[in-house]
C-alpha cells in the first residue's frame, strides 16, 4: 500500500490522474470483479503494490478477460514464479527492482565463488551478502554485535565497500544511494518469459 502511495503520488505531482484506486484482499484466487472494474475504467496501466502471487492471478484474468493493459509493480512482484502463476500474461509487464549485482564489478570474486557451486546468485543474493559484508565491518569497527551499537556506527554515514560498491546509510538508517531499474518482463530466444537482461532505465 505504501507502494502504490507513493506512486499515486509522485504521478499526481507530473500531472497524471488516477481512475480508480483498489485494494484487494491478499491470498484470494478469483479477482475477476476487480478486472472487470479495471475493464470498465479503460485504464491505461495498472500500478500493484503487491506481490507476485496476486499479481500473477490478476494479470492471467485481466487478459482473460481482454484487459491489454500492462501491470506495473515493485520488487515484490520480481520473482519468475510470476510467469509460472500468470503464464504468458506476464509478457509486457513492467517492475522495479535494483540493478543486475551480477554485472556490477565488485562482484567479480564474489560472483566466482558462486559460480563455482553452481549457485547463479541472481535477484537478491549479492544484496543479501553485502549486508553481511556491512554487518561484519560494522562488528569490525565497534568490536561488539549489540544491534544498537551497530545501529548507530551506521548511521554515522560511513560507506562500507560491498559487493554491490560502497553502502552507507543516514540518521534514519535509509540508505543513502537507493539505485532501481526499470524491467520489461520479455520473451527470450529461449521461449521463456523473464525480466533479466531486459532494463530499460536506471
Amino acid at each position: 500500500k505504501g507502494l502504490a502511495d507513493e506512486t499515486l503520488k509522485a504521478l499526481k505531482a507530473k500531472g497524471g490522474k488516477d481512475v480508480m484506486y483498489e485494494g484487494i484482499n491478499p491470498g484470494e484466487k478469483d479477482y475477476s470483479a476487480l478486472v472487470s472494474k479495471l475493464k470498465s475504467a479503460n485504464v491505461d496501466v495498472v500500478y500493484y503494490g503487491g506481490y507476485y502471487t496476486e499479481a500473477g492471478l490478476i494479470l492471467r484474468q485481466m487478459r482473460d478477460q481482454g484487459l491489454k493493459a500492462p501491470m506495473m509493480g515493485g520488487d515484490g512482484m520480481v520473482d519468475r514464479e510470476l510467469v509460472s502463476i500468470a503464464g504468458p500474461a506476464a509478457e509486457g509487464t513492467l517492475t522495479t527492482f535494483p540493478p543486475d549485482a551480477r554485472k556490477n564489478p565488485n562482484a567479480k570474486a564474489a560472483l566466482a565463488a558462486f559460480k563455482a557451486k553452481n549457485i547463479d546468485p541472481e535477484g537478491y543474493t549479492l544484496y543479501s551478502y553485502a549486508a553481511v559484508q556491512v554487518l561484519a565491518k560494522a562488528m569490525a569497527e565497534t568490536g561488539s554485535s549489540d544491534g544498537k551499537k551497530l545501529a548507530d556506527w551506521l548511521h554515522q554515514g560511513k560507506a562500507v565497500e560491498t559487493v554491490v560498491g560502497p553502502i552507507a546509510y543516514d540518521k534514519k538508517g535509509d540508505i543513502t544511494r537507493p539505485d532501481y531499474v526499470m524491467y520489461e518482463w520479455k520473451k527470450g530466444a529461449d521461449g521463456k518469459i523473464d525480466y533479466t537482461g531486459n532494463e530499460l532505465t536506471k
